[in-house]
């Protein structure tokens, strides 16, 4: 390495480090360790390999001194091409050595990559609807992938980095101190020179890249809006594309500035390291030749200090900025640590057991529940706010008890607000309760298995979300093992199949983001279809025809049909007419149940439920009565 890409690599270094300020501990160390362990036989290898090549770095340029005292010696021809070929095979063994070294260094920060975004994803997956509710997507996507990678380096950078240089440091000192103790107190005498403007001018590009950073953030952050279906949708209703354009090329401006001056200030950074690489050799040859010419030294040794000094001085940069580097590998380690250390507030009892066979009952048991404080489910970090909501805990629901047996149809009515989707929530275990229980064939959820309870509850619920994947895809989220028939006959049942076998690709037509390819009956329909795949003996339907046609409603409450057919059904509902037929009707007003009853009883008493239905019929009440 020559000078000057000495000065890319400490400028590099030095702009792309990123320390948060915060104290790393002891314990997050012995958790570094922890995660380094699987590995740790391939990083002994790797030590071992940079410490081999460290030393055939150093061996060149002495290797080279040898060759020009043989010349200008006169030396026998043998021991010049003996010298030669010793340097040829230093040369191959250093460029073999060099690549063992980087497939263990990439094999060991793959590795931990794996370890970690596997081990995150795994346990975000395990976190209750109210982290990703607060949660913003992207920050928890950056702690996946940035901070992530982030750790990684300390193992494929940083680590081979400090023992790589502190071999090379020690070796190139000891060697060039034995050749000529002047030239090299001379050479250490201009490291400030060298070192301190990298740092001065890369803390200087380093701000320059944060706020580049930054706005090119903004344009993502835009971009992903405004491109998406419901975001250009809006854009074009309000006819502002020409304030969107001049807004994003104002910004892209500011990055375009950002640009130009970090170049500048990159060539004036480089064009100064690169003078005092000039400077430093010009010192080295002068002194050194000097001492050549009067006998204190070799020849070959002066040309051997030269090619030591640009050893020298590249680990002495790096390692100068060492401290920075680790510092910042740990802070993403830490951020890492920090959502693996949320912990989940759903989790299997050591003894749990699945639901009993057979139908099952649904039972709430003087229940009581409050939504989780942001300190127990978020982080600040994560809602990219400097201190999480403190609000939270408020009861949503009080006393609640009520028992819809097996294969009976249960109805949830009331205000916005009241409660009702809460309720359906805590069926599945999305949530647990507070007080009371929530029974499953007459065991408590909490004491049943988390897997056994999702295949036994079913939700739909009014959005009808799909993934950017085919229609199979989707469906095969309920059911991997389903077979091609299962498929069809599930969407023939939820009446999809004309027009799945009308579109360009029958299963494999990929959907769109959020489904937006199809209309929202036939999503909601789809989303039917994965229920009835699903098999579950549980029915929960949150309301799942309230945005819909009276075209796409019918074709909905046709496909609802089949899937209630047999099962244990719990309905919230906003249109009263569609649960006329409900075995039970639960009337719920701020958190509590305020009546209960048949249809015609509840309308018969005059109650909350009465006034609901007059609001919607009022024209028919006397016929329904």
């Amino acid at each position: 390495m020559d000078m000057q890409m000495a000065a890319w690599e400490s400028l590099y270094r030095t702009v792309n480090t990123r320390v948060d300020g915060r104290p790393t501990t002891a314990a997050t160390l012995r958790r570094v360790v922890g995660f380094a362990r699987p590995h740790r036989r391939r990083i002994g290898w790797f030590l071992l390999v940079s410490v081999v090549l460290s030393a055939l770095a150093v061996a060149a340029p002495v290797l080279a001194g040898r060759v020009v005292d043989a010349i200008v010696g006169r030396a026998d021809p043998g021991v010049v091409v003996w010298l030669a070929v010793v340097i040829a095979c230093a040369a191959v063994a250093e460029a073999g050595i060099g690549l063992l070294a980087r497939y263990l260094s990439a094999g060991i920060g793959e590795g931990l990559i794996l370890d970690l975004r596997t081990r995150v994803f795994d346990h975000v997956q395990r976190m209750p609807v109210a982290f990703f509710t607060r949660t913003r997507t992207g920050a928890l996507v950056s702690r996946l992938n940035n901070d992530v990678i982030g750790a990684q380096r300390a193992f494929s950078d940083t680590l081979s980095g400090v023992v790589g240089n502190l071999v090379t440091l020690t070796l190139t000192l000891i060697v060039m101190l034995g050749i000529s103790w002047q030239v090299t107190v001379l050479a250490l005498v201009l490291l400030p020179v060298f070192v301190v403007p990298a740092r001065r001018m890369g803390t200087r590009l380093a701000c320059l890249r944060r706020e580049a950073a930054e706005h090119n953030a903004a344009m993502g952050t835009r971009m992903t809006e405004r491109f998406s279906a419901p975001g250009a949708t809006l854009v074009k209703l309000f006819g502002r594309p020409d304030h969107e354009s001049a807004e994003f090329a104002a910004t892209a401006a500011r990055v375009r500035d950002i640009g130009l001056r970090s170049a500048m200030v990159q060539t004036v950074f480089v064009t100064a390291l690169t003078l005092v690489s000039a400077l430093a050799l010009a010192l080295v040859y002068g002194l050194g030749g000097h001492l050549a010419l009067t006998g204190a030294l070799e020849p070959g040794a002066v040309v051997a200090l030269a090619l030591l000094l640009t050893r020298l001085y590249a680990p002495l940069t790096a390692l100068a900025g060492a401290r920075v580097e680790v510092m910042s590998a740990l802070v993403s380690f830490e951020r890492v640590f920090e959502v693996l250390d949320l912990p989940p507030l759903i989790a299997d009892a050591p003894d749990a057991r699945p639901v009993p066979a057979g139908g099952v009952a649904v039972e709430f048991d003087h229940v009581g529940f409050a939504y989780p404080a942001a300190d127990k489910v978020s982080l600040a970090s994560l809602e990219e706010v400097a201190t999480l909501d403190t609000r939270g805990g408020e009861q949503v629901l009080h006393d609640i008890s009520f028992r819809a047996e097996a294969g009976t149809l249960t109805a949830l009515v009331g205000s916005s607000g009241a409660g009702k989707s809460t309720i359906a929530q805590l069926m599945n275990r999305l949530y647990d309760v507070d007080t009371g229980a929530v029974r499953l064939s007459g065991v408590d959820v909490r004491d049943l298995t988390a897997e056994s309870v999702r295949d036994t509850v079913g939700l739909v619920t009014q959005d009808g979300h799909l993934f950017h994947e085919s229609i199979r895809s989707n469906l095969l989220l309920a059911r991997p093992d389903a077979g091609e028939d299962d498929l069809w006959d599930a969407l023939r049942r939820a009446r999809l199949v004309d027009l799945v076998t009308a579109l360009p690709d029958g299963l494999d037509t990929v959907v769109g983001e959020r489904g937006y390819r199809l209309s929202g009956g036939e999503r909601q329909r789809l989303t039917i279809a994965r229920l009835l795949l699903a098999r579950p003996r549980v029915v929960v339907l949150d309301e799942a025809t309230a945005h819909l046609d009276a075209t796409s409603e019918a074709a909905v409450q046709a496909a609802l049909t089949e899937a209630l057919a047999g099962r244990t059904a719990v309905v919230i509902a906003h249109r009263l007419a569609t649960i006329r037929a409900a075995d039970q009707i639960l009337v719920v007003e701020a958190g509590r149940i305020v009546e209960r009853g048949g249809h015609a009883d509840l309308l018969a008493a005059g109650g909350r439920y009465a006034e609901l239905y007059r609001t919607q019929f009022a024209d028919e009440v006397p016929a329904a009565a």
